[in-house]
């Protein structure tokens, strides 16, 4: 484990935790399984698939720069505790899962056994459950006919020969 790596990630997160150690040591291992050293992506060369919205994801955003706004952190809402991760370059991909662990005891030593302990204690190796996804799209802003504010095109929805967006529709729904 890289100490300062580590630093960096408890100050874009704002404290160190067990989910952070856990999001660090899976993206290591991620990167290890890969071949690659632990780096920055420039642009979407690296992408991680999020089952979760919980601390890890904030260790993978600083260790590999995997970001929501840079279309290469992409949020599947699962409630697992599983990132996959691929590499456009080489086209391999692995997915991380995270196994049950008990949150008693001191928290200290938890995050230092998550972070330095043997990693298939913590952690299993799986193959991706989907291919790479496509990279990000850009769309044109549409200007929703109710509120006046711009949407991306692919969220807008017609209603009545309106174009409104996602707040101003009033979806339909008998069943």
């Amino acid at each position: 484990m890289d100490e300062g790596l580590w630093k960096d990630c408890g100050a874009f997160h704002g404290h160190t935790c067990p989910g952070l150690a856990t999001g660090y040591r899976m993206t290591e291992i991620a990167m290890d399984f890969l071949g690659i050293p632990l780096e920055k992506a420039k642009d979407e060369e690296l992408v991680c698939i999020a089952e979760n919205e919980a601390c890890g994801v904030d260790a993978v955003q600083v260790l590999l720069s995997c970001t929501p706004g840079k279309g290469n952190m992409i949020f599947r809402r699962k409630g697992k505790m599983a990132f996959t991760f691929f590499d456009r370059r080489t086209g391999k991909g692995v997915r991380v899962v995270a196994k049950p662990i008990p949150r008693d005891g001191d928290r200290q030593e938890l995050m230092q056994r998550i972070l330095n302990g043997p990693w298939d204690q913590f952690f299993e190796i799986k193959t991706p459950r989907e291919g790479i996804p496509e990279k990000a799209r850009h769309f044109d802003t549409i200007v929703c006919d109710e509120c006046g504010e711009g949407c991306r095109e692919d969220k807008i929805r017609l209603s009545q020969r309106r174009r409104l967006c996602p707040d101003c529709f009033d979806p339909y729904d008998r069943g």
